[in-house]
């Protein structure tokens, strides 16, 4: 009488199937890098866009008063890193260099000038005016002239974009660019140009409305 000697299979211990699964990861994740490099692959497995965004909305319209009289545009470079307390950066941890352009408008708000501010002679030969400071607007990114240099991500990190989207990875480089770019005007002299050029525009008007005398002063 025969009898059945096989074996009964054994099972994968708990921490070798966390390492098969870990390599299956990595695996499938140098294959795409891989894949992404090959000649001819990109094309064969690209992706076409269509935009079907709806139509844009007009939500409100603001009159304005202010002289645009001088821009200034600015370039900063942007070295961002974020660190896990204890983890080495090649497991977690992102280091992004990013090249940001932006522009920071100079105005003088001719609306915040009263009647008190305006003074003319009877013979409306001469004029003085006197006008608010010039102010600086917000700091434009400009898009088409920002990009990032590198991207250094840990492991971890780079998992987790594999099963996640994140629309603001840049978001912070961007909000710390267009920051810099803020201080950078202040002391640029951005509004005392602007001030100047007020006073070209203004004398330059008046001279050709007949007035022979025009004073423009700030404060």
């Amino acid at each position: 009488m025969s009898t059945d000697l096989r074996r009964p299979p054994r099972r994968m211990p708990g921490w070798a199937k966390a390492v098969a699964a870990l390599v299956v990861v990595l695996a499938v994740l140098f294959a795409g890098i891989r894949l992404a490099v090959l000649p001819g692959v990109k094309d064969l497995l690209g992706t076409e866009t269509h935009d079907r965004s709806g139509p844009a909305l007009l939500k409100s319209i603001d009159d304005m008063s202010r002289y645009d009289a001088a821009s200034g545009n600015f370039q900063v470079v942007v070295d961002l890193e974020k660190d896990a307390k204890y983890l080495p950066d090649a497991l977690r941890g992102t280091r992004t260099l990013y090249v940001g352009a932006g522009t920071v408008e100079a105005y003088v708000d001719l609306g915040r000038v009263g009647e008190k501010d305006v003074t003319v002679n009877k013979d409306r030969t001469s004029a003085t005016l006197r006008l608010p400071h010039a102010r600086l607007g917000k700091p434009a990114l400009d898009a088409d002239h920002s990009y990032a240099v590198s991207k250094q991500r840990g492991l971890l990190d780079r998992l987790g974009d594999l099963f996640s989207d994140n629309p603001d990875s840049e978001h912070a480089v961007q909000k710390l660019a267009v920051s810099h770019i803020g201080e950078a005007a202040k002391g640029s002299g951005l509004t005392a140009r602007a001030e100047s050029n007020t006073t070209d525009m203004l004398e330059g008007l008046l001279h050709s409305l007949g007035f022979k005398d025009v004073h423009v002063t700030y404060g």
